[in-house]
């Protein structure tokens, strides 16, 4: 029997929790309140978007889950990094993320700067670490990969433009690029990575890029939708940040109507690019749906 898309979504994330578990080194290890605060931000929250695509793409192919599973760990492990620093006062200045104390505020700033820096090498290590491709330098080439979706190329550069763009007022294609980078990367790569842990064609790896490419910036319209119209219990962080700090969004510059219209249409555009998968790619179609379709 197939499962719906609820039920194996539920099944993934209870797994995955088990697998970041394993991977994060135990508060019994010394420095064990470095170890304690890293598990602290990592375990017990989260939608676990990024590796739930991972497996979606993963399970397409026909990957060995095995391998998937630590594509999906090294993803989630930058993510989890980007979010205790981006929470930081230097940043974002936010209390609350996943409905609890943020890293900085549980633990304190300087503890909460390691931890990023922890998790991210964390990361590269598990993709050095295990095989999770036959050929070497395909496994180096993800790698690569994560590396810019994570770097000034990719997440950290999108931040830094944001951070700049406080208080401007930027054009479609300005916010656009911002996401692509920030948000967009890294998401990219979750797809990337997952696909890239079983045999796949150069054609099948640009049909899923833009895929990734679509959902990823549909995800962060979807983001700035619910930031102006959810509240702090539902988002788990707090509502109305962005308005708060005269940060640039698809709300503020297009309105509410036309953001979840640009959404739905990059949602129809990166269901289009799964058209020669077939049936295979059908949890890749739920997961689109799920991202656009959570704030409607």
């Amino acid at each position: 029997m197939t499962l719906d898309f609820t039920a194996w979504a539920t099944a993934h994330q209870v797994s995955f929790e088990k697998v970041l578990h394993d991977v994060l080194p135990s508060s019994s290890i010394s420095p064990g309140h470095l170890h304690k605060a890293m598990r602290y931000a990592v375990l017990d929250g989260g939608k676990r978007v990024r590796p739930l695509l991972a497996f979606a793409a993963g399970e397409m192919l026909g990957a060995d889950q095995a391998r998937v599973n630590i594509s999906a760990a090294a993803v989630e492990l930058i993510h989890a990094y980007s979010l205790v620093h981006d929470d930081m006062p230097c940043m974002d200045d936010d209390v609350l993320r996943r409905g609890k104390p943020t890293c900085h505020v549980q633990y304190d700033e300087a503890t909460a700067l390691l931890v990023g820096d922890s998790l991210q090498t964390l990361a590269f290590q598990l993709l050095s670490e295990f095989k999770l491709n036959d050929d070497p330098q395909q496994q180096l080439n993800m790698i690569k990969l994560l590396a810019q979706a994570s770097g000034s190329r990719g997440m950290a550069g999108g931040q830094a433009i944001d951070l700049l763009s406080t208080g401007k007022q930027l054009s479609l294609p300005e916010l656009e690029n911002m996401h692509i980078h920030k948000t967009g990367a890294l998401i990219r790569a979750a797809v990337l990575l997952g696909a890239q842990c079983a045999a796949v064609t150069p054609v099948q790896l640009a049909k899923l890029d833009h895929f990734g490419k679509c959902i990823g910036l549909a995800f962060q319209v979807v983001d700035d939708v619910l930031d102006a119209e959810a509240d702090t219990a539902t988002l788990g962080k707090t509502a109305g940040k962005d308005a708060d700090n005269d940060k640039p969004t698809y709300v503020t510059l297009l309105g509410v109507s036309a953001a979840r219209d640009m959404a739905h249409n990059l949602h129809s555009e990166a269901v289009a690019s799964l058209v020669e998968f077939g049936v295979a790619a059908r949890r890749l179609r739920e997961l689109a749906n799920f991202i656009v379709l959570r704030a409607f």
